[in-house]
């Protein structure tokens, strides 16, 4: 089921059943090279999460698209929330789904950039409870897409050499894999092959650092194959780690 197009007498019963956890998408919207949509970060957990969606039994809700990206901001269509913005928009979401009932909820991750901030989110969201010295009648979880079981062992045996760390190749092959159109961006002639490394800091650095965006990849390797492995193998892992985390 997913949240958006359920109605809510649909919801209302499947809490009821004591069906109370929900799976989060949370991602960014940022650049992500000459070869990379800029909604990676946002549509590989959404993509993950919808695939798992069809054959199993979980609920799914909106995707949580913009995030912590103000490194990206100078290139064009980047966008960014404060870390303030975003805690205080996480907390409503939380407080919302609690109040209907929900005690777990999982946020699938696509932007390292977010974790920090997340992570803030989830001790406001648990505050109020340790201050009245009473259990929080539910519980987080944040997975990055790229450390579910199996999958960073599955990426760098794909792309041993110039998978990155931004614009990664198999973060763009899951993007062709969703939008196959899409995948004659791979033709691009990129300079250099694989990107600079570095550190990340303001807008203005990161440009002149990244000059088209990417960091230490090559994602001229990616194909909506490589994508379709890479979601058949993180649509299993997200299946049963979330099992694990409603045991909890």
């Amino acid at each position: 089921m997913l949240l958006t197009t359920a109605t809510w007498q649909e919801v209302e019963q499947r809490i009821k059943s004591g069906k109370t956890g929900i799976i989060i998408p949370i991602g960014s919207h940022e650049q992500h090279g000459p070869t990379g949509l800029i909604g990676t970060d946002a549509l590989c957990p959404q993509l993950i999460a919808y695939e798992a969606e069809k054959n199993n039994d979980l609920l799914i809700g909106p995707t949580f698209a913009v995030g912590q990206a103000q490194h990206h901001m100078g290139f064009a269509g980047s966008m960014a929330l404060r870390p303030s913005t975003m805690i205080a928009t996480i907390v409503d979401w939380t407080n919302s789904l609690v109040k209907h009932g929900f005690t777990h909820i999982y946020w699938l991750n696509g932007h390292g950039g977010n974790c920090a901030t997340i992570n803030a989110a989830f001790s406001e969201t648990y505050y109020p409870y340790s201050f009245k010295n009473e259990k929080a009648p539910f519980a987080h979880k944040m997975m990055n897409w790229w450390e579910l079981p199996n999958i960073t062992k599955l990426c760098f045996e794909m792309f041993p050499t110039g998978h990155g760390s931004h614009g990664t190749a198999s973060e763009v092959a899951l993007t062709y894999w969703g939008y196959p159109e899409r995948e004659v961006l791979n033709q691009m002639v990129l300079d250099p092959k694989i990107a600079p490394e570095g550190p990340i800091r303001d807008a203005v650095d990161y440009r002149n650092r990244f000059a088209d965006g990417r960091i230490s990849s090559d994602p001229t390797q990616a194909s909506v194959e490589k994508g379709a492995k890479i979601a058949e193998v993180a649509v299993a892992s997200l299946v049963e780690d979330f099992a694990k985390f409603l045991e909890t």
